[in-house]
């Protein structure tokens, strides 16, 4: 991999920085990895937003200085791996499948440290039934280690969010530090995925896992009122395109894969086209004769326009070969590493190539990139190997005009 520093963005480019963060268990030291290639670039975020895992490492970078976050980010990660940090890494053939599947079947009996444990055998037996096979306490005093929740509170340079479910009306929530004063709790209930984990009790009201709803917070961030131009990090850890599975447990591992990174996509087309909408009542607004646009109705229609654009940088984990159905509890600390170098290297490599800063049609007012993907697409098609693994993608700045022979056009209306 070349060492080509990004391109340093012009003055005129002054979008704002958001980092957002998807759910995904184990699998989150990818974006460990992403934030540390953004760390030394001058895309630092002033917003991080996250879902369960994407909450805990939200936090972990809110809550701290820049230049102790990415040694923060790796002490959360080596310290829940360390049951595994003695296994020999790099193991290839059946020896990396065996490490694999037992470095799942070690977090599912025995839990990790600093994040979640099995129940004593007394909850079981006890009166009061437990709600959840495990117990995360021990998250809490993880958070308290290491997050520094009145930086969250105090910091005006950095926002930060997390979204979680009210288990009783089944309402989402977003916990913003613009709004509220954020605790240890709030991140936690954005993790608390049942049955695995425990609601999480907050001002009387219960929350369980934001993934349960919506695994990204994507919408939230480019929604928020009042809105402004923005580059937003998307990082995904499950991959919405992939290979026909070819046994039970690639199909399970497929499902997963689906069922989490479904609205993602759902949420960026639907913002795209209802931003395109904005886009096209300011046009229309200027074009009213003067007498129309006085009048109420105009006013309420004008009042849905709007001028931002927003740029949506993709950065999706796309493993080169299954992982099984329970990859987001595989904590191994090889795993963990390999997770870390590969979201580090994906998101280097877009920094390099920055799309954003390239000239863009006047009228589209969201863009979509997925730099890591174009590579994926580039190798295919100048070998005789299979296709890439994932095709996430949705529409881009060049979408608007590409040729129908673009695969990524295909991919698309496929």
């Amino acid at each position: 991999m070349t060492n080509r520093k990004p391109p340093a963005p012009p003055a005129s480019y002054d979008k704002k920085v958001a980092l957002v963060l998807q759910g995904g268990g184990a699998l989150g030291s990818y974006q460990a990895g992403v934030y540390e290639a953004l760390a030394s670039s001058e895309y630092l975020p002033d917003w991080v937003a996250g879902i369960s895992i994407g909450a805990i490492n939200a936090a972990i970078i809110a809550g701290n200085a820049p230049e102790s976050r990415v040694a923060r980010l790796r002490s959360f990660w080596e310290e829940i791996t360390a049951p595994t940090a003695a296994w020999p890494s790099g193991l290839s053939g059946h020896l990396a499948d065996w490490q694999q599947k037992a470095g799942v079947l070690s977090a599912l009996m025995f839990g990790q440290p600093g994040f979640f444990a099995p129940r004593a055998m007394q909850d079981w037996v006890s009166p009061e039934k437990p709600t959840s096979y495990y117990d995360t306490n021990a998250l809490k005093g993880t958070l308290e280690r290491l997050v520094d929740f009145e930086r969250i509170n105090n910091a005006k340079e950095m926002r930060f969010s997390v979204g979680a479910v009210n288990v009783r009306t089944g309402r989402f929530a977003y916990f913003d530090s613009e709004e509220i004063t954020i605790r240890p709790e709030h991140v936690m209930a954005s993790g608390a995925l049942p049955p695995g984990f425990p609601a999480v009790e907050i001002d009387g009201e219960h929350y369980w896992d934001g993934g349960l709803v919506s695994n990204t917070p994507l919408q939230y961030v480019l929604d928020y009122y009042p809105r402004r131009s923005r580059l937003s990090f998307q990082v995904d850890v499950f991959q919405g395109y992939g290979q026909l599975p070819k046994n039970l447990e690639e199909v399970s591992e497929r499902e997963k894969d689906i069922r989490y990174s479904s609205r993602t996509r759902v949420n960026t087309d639907a913002f795209q086209q209802r931003h395109e909408v904005r886009h096209a009542i300011n046009e229309l607004h200027k074009l009213l004769p003067e007498d129309i646009a006085r009048t109420d109705q105009a006013k309420r229609l004008f009042a849905f326009g709007c001028v931002t654009e927003m740029d949506i940088v993709q950065l999706i984990y796309r493993p080169f070969k299954p992982q099984g159905a329970l990859k987001d509890f595989e904590f191994s600390r090889g795993t963990m590493n390999a997770r870390w170098e590969q979201g580090m290297s994906d998101a280097s490599t877009t920094l390099r190539a920055a799309p954003w800063l390239a000239p863009r049609p006047r009228e589209v007012g969201v863009c979509v990139f997925d730099v890591t993907h174009d590579v994926l697409v580039g190798k295919s098609q100048a070998t005789t190997e299979a296709k890439p693994m994932d095709g996430d993608r949705t529409k881009t700045r060049a979408t608007k005009g590409r040729s129908s022979k673009d695969p990524l056009v295909k991919q698309k209306s496929e």
